[in-house]
């Protein structure tokens, strides 16, 4: 009866522990949605973006991705981000979907202009760089496969 006790014990210790372990990591994870307002920019590929990503800015995260969507007339990949409040963006901002690191996660990077207007709520981020598809890549260079598209391109017009 003494060992199923202690044994008790460590198992509650061992529970205890891991859920300690599990609000730390979300607590300095930073995964709260950005509540901001909002602007768009359009995208020839996503891949890896879904609601909830990032949208940094020198590697400091001011908005989240809340919405996505297929333009129906240039099959364009819209997407929607909440930037902070105390974030202005200008009007010449560019928008890139980045990895980080060689497979982790994908977030949308934003390279501020050096334009004396910002833009307004509800607009629109006019040059973006879609994702680079990884596998079309290292197929051309392993493999030398000729594919025009392989992502990354300008969407901007």
């Amino acid at each position: 009866m003494q060992r199923s006790s202690i044994e008790t014990v460590a198992g509650a210790v061992v529970v205890a522990v891991a859920v300690l372990f599990l609000v730390f990591a979300y607590d300095s994870a930073d995964v709260d949605a950005v509540d901001g307002y909002r602007v768009t920019a359009k995208f020839d590929r996503i891949d890896g973006i879904r609601r909830g990503s990032d949208v940094q800015m020198s590697g400091i995260k001011i908005g989240t991705v809340v919405a996505q969507a297929l333009d129906p007339v240039s099959y364009l990949a819209v997407l929607t981000l909440a930037i902070d409040d105390s974030i202005e963006l200008p009007e010449d901002t560019s928008a890139a979907i980045s990895t980080d690191g060689l497979l982790g996660d994908k977030y949308v990077t934003l390279s501020p202009g050096g334009a004396e207007e910002m833009i307004a709520a509800g607009g629109e981020i006019e040059t973006t760089q879609g994702a680079v598809d990884l596998y079309s890549l290292l197929g051309r260079a392993f493999f030398g496969q000729a594919d025009d598209d392989a992502g990354g391109g300008i969407a901007g017009r």
